[in-house]
């Protein structure tokens, strides 16, 4: 019908025949195809889904490719956007056509003569059904102009092609896939024997009356050795859980945010703590909440992850908690994990009390390897295997982050020929491999398909050392479109698939799953591989605190986290690209119409805060929102909107 109306129009442009006439003639005939330039968006759309898959591993080699890159990949989420718009256009459409079938069945029934008159005018299109096509005519001339402007924005990119060695007409390379099974608890297969017998007697010791009160205890070594592992392991030991009367796990890592940090104790000793809610709470009201939550009682606190760029200067940040855990019973411990020595004497170990990890034998990483890689078959199979085997143990340097990744992407491989390959990968010779974590992070990121580095890389989004909710990640990939349906698999069926295969390739460690059917429930990712992540995404997803000075250009950003202290940034409003927004607002706050009238493809939003007033209607703009969650108080109602 809309075709039919266009014609109609088009008859009488051409009798017109004036020279405004013409153009709109063109308007027109170029809505008409509309649906063709539609279909070659989509099959550009997944032409370059698969160059940027290919050509990846070029960027981080060569500059110049990666501005080309960089450029490219904004197109694509150009055109990701526009294709969505569309799609939402005739979801839309299709509610209302339901919607007035609807009142067309209702109106079937018998009506008093008096009505007769009024349902013989019915034949005749109604005006909401004009007022539809107006919005399809319409919805077909947004398209159609931002089609037109993407082609000439893709051809101009593309120009450089042959500069970069690019064949358009090259298809993805092929992913090996791989066969789902079991995921593999490292700890449980190798690690520090010497400390697993009893980390009661060998991490926190017998305890006497002279020692000093908290007894802190520090675990040394690089990145990916193995310290938070072992943590857990006496954390985790019944002994331990025996033995103290709280127990609490804080993630520090860098930057240290002592309010962050003691709210976190907090949380560990009293989860529904009403000052865990209140952002204007002091370091000062926090810690003598910390003081009185632990007096006279024997604790033990892992403090994980502990960084100082100066040692001797930062340890006046520590102070303050040094002086309120000394309240604890007699007898209670502080674990501290760290790469720096100097950190471990900071936080007050003695020489004595110093646990430095050395790097696992070449044999240890190679039962790492090969636990993973082959899980339950019988190595004897694959003796030809082996030789190769070790010597990617080798190349791990003694890290069992570094084995656990190598076992993950080597799933399924089981000719020789495989093996030999990835030690013959050229990825081995990069400049800036460092601790020996690089390559294996880099082969396993490399082979995974390109929704799955999406899903993957959209977790940088969560800090560090953060409990991801299994549940909640599959609908973050949903709503941020990464997912698409399949005949025969439902979407969260497909994000389900992708979620255990990044699992399996060690991209997520410290699994929590349910109780009476065994399914993950939560996961974390190791700061190594978050760092990682975050790299792989430094131009595209940042993370700010309300009173950090901003110096970055936001044009590219896709991902944005943001504290909002008294007055909302004006730099957020320029950051057009944005398709994931965290707010948490430290204050009273009214959510400004101005930010959904700029960032109009935000596919999720997320705000935060103790007392949030009020929502907009300008919140309908937001026409690729997907996901909207609310976290605060202060709302009574929703925009009809929604």
């Amino acid at each position: 019908m809309a075709d039919a109306l266009l014609s109609l129009v088009t008859d009488l442009l051409k009798q017109l025949g004036s020279f405004a006439a013409q153009e709109a003639l063109e308007e027109l005939q170029s809505l008409v195809g509309v649906d063709d330039e539609l279909q070659n968006l989509q099959d550009n759309f997944k032409m370059v889904q698969a160059m940027l898959n290919k050509f990846e591993e070029r960027r981080l080699r060569d500059d110049a490719v990666k501005l080309w890159y960089d450029k490219l990949e904004d197109a694509y989420y150009m055109m990701d956007d526009v294709l969505d718009t569309w799609k939402t256009a005739k979801i839309k459409l299709q509610i209302q056509k339901e919607e007035e079938g609807e009142k067309a069945a209702q109106s079937n029934a018998p009506a008093p003569p008096e009505k007769k008159m009024k349902k013989v005018w019915s034949f005749f299109p109604s005006p909401s059904y004009f007022f539809r096509q107006v919005d399809n005519v319409s919805a077909r001339h947004e398209v159609g102009h931002k089609i037109k402007k993407l082609n000439e924005t893709l051809a101009n990119i593309l120009k450089g092609k042959q500069e970069f060695g690019i064949d358009l007409n090259s298809q993805p390379e092929r992913v090996e896939r791989l066969e789902i099974t079991s995921i593999v608890d490292v700890s449980k297969i190798v690690g520090r024997n010497e400390y697993k017998v009893d980390p009661l007697n060998n991490l926190l010791g017998v305890g006497s009356q002279q020692e000093s009160n908290p007894l802190v205890i520090s675990l040394v070594g690089i990145g990916g050795i193995g310290k938070s592992t072992l943590a857990k392991l006496a954390y985790n030991h019944s002994k331990v859980k025996d033995h103290f009367e709280k127990i609490m796990w804080v993630c520090v890592s860098d930057p240290f945010d002592e309010c962050k940090v003691a709210k976190a104790i907090i949380q560990e000793l009293d989860p529904k703590h009403e000052s865990l809610n209140n952002t204007t709470t002091t370091l000062q009201a926090l810690l003598l909440i910390v003081c009185d939550l632990i007096k006279d009682k024997k604790f033990f606190l892992v403090f994980d992850d502990v960084w100082a760029k100066d040692p001797p200067k930062e340890s006046k940040k520590w102070e303050p908690f040094k002086d309120v855990l000394t309240y604890g019973a007699q007898g209670s411990r502080i674990l501290v994990t760290t790469r720096n020595e100097e950190v471990a004497h900071m936080m007050g170990s003695a020489k004595t009390h110093i646990i430095s990890l050395s790097n696992l034998t070449v044999d240890d990483c190679w039962l790492i390897i090969r636990k993973i890689a082959f899980f339950d078959e019988n190595i004897s199979q694959h003796k030809d295997i082996e030789p190769l085997g070790r010597q990617l143990a080798g190349k791990c340097q003694g890290l069992p982050l570094a084995a656990k990744l190598i076992g993950g992407y080597m799933c399924n491989k089981r000719r020789k020929e495989q093996w030999a390959e990835v030690l013959e990968n050229s990825l081995w010779d990069l400049e800036n491999v460092q601790e020996g974590l690089l390559v294996p992070l880099l082969l396993s990121y490399y082979e995974l398909s390109s929704v799955e580095k999406q899903c993957f890389l959209f977790c940088v989004v969560f800090p560090k050392d953060h409990v991801i909710d299994r549940f909640e990640l599959v609908i973050h990939w949903i709503a941020q479109g990464y997912i698409d349906a399949k005949r025969n698999m439902e979407m969260e069926d497909i994000a389900e698939k992708c979620f255990k295969k990044l699992a399996m390739r060690s991209f997520f460690q410290d699994f929590k799953e349910d109780e009476i059917d065994g399914r993950i429930e939560s996961c974390k990712m190791h700061d190594i591989v978050h760092d990682f992540a975050q790299k792989m995404t430094e131009d595209v997803c940042f993370t700010i605190k309300g009173d950090e000075e901003v110096e970055k250009d936001f044009k590219r950003a896709r991902q944005l986290s943001l504290m909002v202290e008294e007055t909302f940034p004006e730099f957020v409003y320029g950051a057009k690209n944005l398709r994931f927004l965290y707010l948490y607002f430290m204050s009273s706050q009214i959510v400004q119409s101005k930010l959904f009238n700029h960032l109009t493809c935000l596919r999720t939003l997320h705000l935060k805060g103790w007392y949030i007033l009020e929502l907009p209607n300008e919140v309908e703009k937001l026409i690729h929102l997907r996901y909207l969650k609310l976290s605060c108080y202060g709302i009574e109602e929703l925009p009809e909107s929604i």
